[in-house]
């Protein structure tokens, strides 16, 4: 009890550490931790209040803060001055001329990322490595700049000092794997092409992307993607067209399903069988204000039902009843 308020890693979770009276727990960047990552950490207090915070919450914590077991505080607005991140979504076929734009940005003092999905070249992955990738820009395509290999088997001393690097200027362009999805912070960057754009999923673009766009100046976000599933080009479509998180976060919610209310599956699709979580939000609000003050069920709530299902449905009258 001797320590007030303790910052930590995943390390908190673990057995050893102990509280004397928890009373606040909070975790940011929430979409990265597991189900039983949280209740572990939320077990060792009393019940203890709890605070999320994410970008882009991932499926499972979107349904319970829309369906009420959690509230929601959103901040919507932007620091001052930041300008909306120009998201766009080529084929490989034009990685040419994205390479031209990166050249012309870095002559101007600007610096890059480059996003690569694995670290080495896997049989089993048609999948460009970064490894790979790195040499190829480094002795090739940008032989006049000074670039930096990234990722997360490097040491920890190794990989700080390629970080400082590129906060301070040395390093122009940072090849790297997903390992700077959060937390790194260089206002000078403001160019993020992601390879393989559709390995990755719209939270991970999403907090990829705010790797940029942290100055006053224009920023990019180019994916690269040459599949044509139908929910990949939506998920990359999505990217392009909104910089919002919780709407990206409600079409991940849409794609993916809401996962498991009790059970540990953050998405997924449920088996309810009377109403679709995702579609059904009018009747979600109605019954949360109903629940909220205690009412029977409201007429509001009982139009709305006779409206949703058909009279002769078997379903729909034990619903009503």
């Amino acid at each position: 009890g001797e320590v007030r308020l303790v910052l930590g890693t995943h390390a908190l979770m673990e057995e050893n550490v102990a509280f004397k009276d928890l009373g606040l727990v909070i975790v940011d960047e929430q979409q990265r931790f597991g189900v039983k990552q949280r209740e572990a950490l939320y077990s060792k207090g009393k019940n203890p209040d709890t605070i999320a915070m994410s970008a882009t919450p991932i499926p499972r914590s979107l349904c319970l803060t829309e369906y009420s077991d959690l509230e929601l505080i959103s901040i919507r607005e932007k620091p001052a001055g930041r300008k909306p991140i120009q998201t766009m979504c080529f084929g490989t076929q034009r990685r040419d001329d994205v390479y031209k734009s990166i050249r012309k940005y870095a002559k101007m003092s600007k610096q890059c990322y480059i996003i690569y999905p694995i670290i080495e070249e896997s049989e089993k992955l048609n999948l460009k490595a970064a490894t790979i990738a790195y040499e190829e820009l480094r002795t090739n395509v940008f032989p006049e700049f000074s670039l930096a290999l990234l990722h997360g088997r490097l040491k920890e001393q190794e990989k700080n000092s390629i970080m400082h690097d590129f906060r301070s200027g040395k390093t122009k362009i940072l090849v790297s794997t997903s390992i700077i999805e959060v937390g790194v912070n260089v206002p000078n960057a403001t160019i993020m092409v992601v390879e393989h754009a559709e390995r990755f999923g719209i939270s991970q673009l999403h907090q990829f992307r705010g790797r940029v766009g942290r100055s006053t100046e224009q920023s990019f976000c180019v994916l690269f993607s040459d599949a044509d599933g139908t929910e990949t080009r939506e998920r990359l479509e999505a990217l392009v067209e909104s910089q919002d998180g919780f709407y990206l976060a409600e079409k991940d919610l849409e794609i993916r399903g809401t996962g498991e209310f009790l059970g540990l599956k953050q998405h997924g699709f449920s088996e309810l069988r009377l109403c679709n979580l995702v579609y059904d939000r009018q009747l979600s609000d109605i019954t949360y204000h109903d629940a909220r003050s205690h009412s029977e069920l409201s007429i509001l709530a009982q139009e709305f039902i006779c409206q949703r299902f058909p009279k002769d449905s078997m379903d729909a009258m034990l619903f009503q009843n």
